[in-house]
């Protein structure tokens, strides 16, 4: 009789010290040190990105692309330059599930063309923050670099620029078409081969004034299209004496993964300005394919 008393007593114990150490969890949650702000409470953690890897940079823009992109490729001669060309330079990566990019070059006798693409897969390291969360912050940071200028409504309800059309904007690709997401130079450097094509037309060299755009429509601004959030920037500089440079920079973030392209044309002949209209279409074109090339 005394051992059947003892034991019930033993458990009785036991489950008292358990109500005291689980007194403060509150409504059943399992406490951890998960939230150091409030003890005893669980924190949920944060779902994890969409984007576990990233696609092969270089391989992602098309030949046809290219062709449309780059118009002096198709100029080159000699077989074996010509591939090279198409083939890319790709930009040092030390993990490529995190970041990667391409870069291509091309000169003609209208223009020296360049194109450079840039992908970066956010991973956030905090437990409460998602990693579509960290790359929407990490994007925004981009879009206040880049300084986009704010549209003006006019009296016809249309929005327009407190700029004027091809002005050089203070944006991360600047003068010089730096990348303010990838911090590599926009100046890219050789060719590409892949799959995706364009159906734009090849871009033109001609002076700005051609151009049928309005302000509104070519001014560095937010994109409404273009993944979960995107924008344009459009920067005009002048290189050597009076030879005009432009660099169009579209950027845009899926889930955890944030694109950047750099296309910049400079002419060949003094006086003449690459078309802001013409290589901001062509941009936007490559950017969706790219957006395409992420899949599920």
């Amino acid at each position: 009789m005394q051992r059947k008393a003892y034991v019930p007593g033993v458990a009785a114990l036991l489950a008292a010290l358990l109500a005291g150490c689980t007194g403060g969890s509150g409504g059943g949650a399992t406490a951890d040190d998960s939230n150091p702000g409030q003890p005893g409470v669980a924190t949920e953690a944060a779902e994890p990105g969409k984007y576990r890897t990233l696609p092969e940079p270089c391989a992602v823009v098309g030949h046809k692309a290219l062709d449309t992109l780059l118009p002096g490729i198709e100029e080159i001669a000699d077989e074996e330059q010509r591939e090279r060309a198409y083939s890319g330079e790709p930009t040092l990566a030390y993990d490529t599930d995190r970041k990667v990019g391409c870069r291509w070059k091309v000169e003609s006798a209208e223009a020296t063309d360049h194109l450079f693409v840039d992908f970066e897969r956010v991973v956030s390291y905090d437990g409460s923050v998602s990693d579509a969360g960290e790359a929407e912050e990490l994007f925004a940071q981009q879009v206040e670099a880049a300084d986009l200028p704010e549209p003006v409504v006019s009296e016809s309800g249309s929005a327009t620029s407190d700029s004027p059309s091809g002005s050089p904007s203070s944006s991360s690709s600047g003068e010089s078409g730096e990348s303010g997401e990838s911090g590599e130079s926009g100046e890219p450097a050789g060719g590409a081969g892949g799959t995706p094509s364009s159906s734009a037309s090849a871009p033109s060299s001609s002076p700005s004034s051609s151009s049928t755009a309005s302000p509104a429509e070519v001014q560095p601004r937010l994109l409404d299209d273009l993944g979960d959030e995107a924008f344009v920037d459009d920067a005009l500089s002048s290189s050597g004496s009076t030879a005009k440079r432009r660099t169009v920079t579209v950027a845009f973030r899926t889930s955890n993964v944030v694109v950047t392209i750099e296309y910049a044309e400079q002419s060949a002949t003094l006086g003449v300005v690459p078309d802001s209209e013409e290589m901001q279409d062509m941009a936007r074109k490559l950017a969706s394919q790219l957006a395409d090339s992420l899949g599920g």
